[in-house]
């Protein structure tokens, strides 16, 4: 592996995150890599959605966090076009369908048929709906929606926190299959609950306990 291909994607050292005086993520330091699929676990309020949006740019905190060597607070645009994010909480956005699809398809540069092919794998006809706003869609629509925009073009990062939620059995099994084909160099954080859904799709276990990193393991082939 060449040098440039061994420079960490994301780079944090001493990052904290307070929210009214609780410490969120303390004094945190690690370095992300672009072969890295990353198992990122912990309890609740162990600070891995806060970790995950001061990635994304949408926290102010303390520290040193460098994402593509740009600071996410103030190239926060940038960074963006390079990072597939799917929310652990889907946004109450008012577009329709077809407005929203309109809008990533002009802000990412994709074909929207890129989306309805995974859309259409995870089980969502996505022209069915498109008059409808997209708060009114259910949990699952509302999952593989966002799915379908973050893995429907080639990113640098893919950041997915909690993606099988509201997943039926045989959706999440496609998103498994879907990840575990994606880009080899693109880096790839997983939160999740259930370890053992995505085992076999990592090759790194990060756990988090009250905002510290309390494990950081290289899984092994088997």
């Amino acid at each position: 592996m060449t040098e440039s291909e061994n420079r960490a994607v994301i780079h944090i050292r001493q990052l904290s995150k307070t929210f009214k005086q609780q410490c969120v993520i303390d004094q945190l330091s690690v370095d992300f890599n672009s072969d890295d699929r990353i198992a990122l676990i912990g309890q609740n309020g162990a600070g891995k959605t806060t970790l995950i949006r001061c990635i994304l740019g949408q926290y102010n905190y303390e520290g040193v966090l460098e994402v593509m060597g740009m600071n996410p607070r103030k190239s926060r645009k940038l960074i963006l076009q390079e990072i597939g994010f799917v929310p652990q909480t889907p946004p109450p956005i008012k577009l329709t369908v077809r407005e929203l699809i309109n809008f990533f398809e002009k802000i990412t540069k994709t074909p929207a048929d890129e989306f309805y092919k995974i859309s259409n794998d995870l089980g969502l006809d996505i022209k069915q709906n498109f008059g409808k706003p997209f708060y009114k869609l259910s949990g699952g629509m509302k999952q593989k929606l966002l799915i379908s925009f973050a893995l429907g073009r080639k990113v640098k990062v893919l950041l997915l926190d909690e993606p099988s939620a509201n997943l039926d059995p045989q959706a999440r099994e496609i998103l498994f299959s879907h990840l575990k084909a994606y880009a080899p160099n693109t880096l790839m954080i997983l939160s999740s609950h259930r370890m053992d859904e995505i085992k076999d799709l990592v090759n790194r276990v990060i756990e988090m306990d009250l905002g510290k990193i309390v494990l950081d393991n290289i899984v092994t082939e088997k």
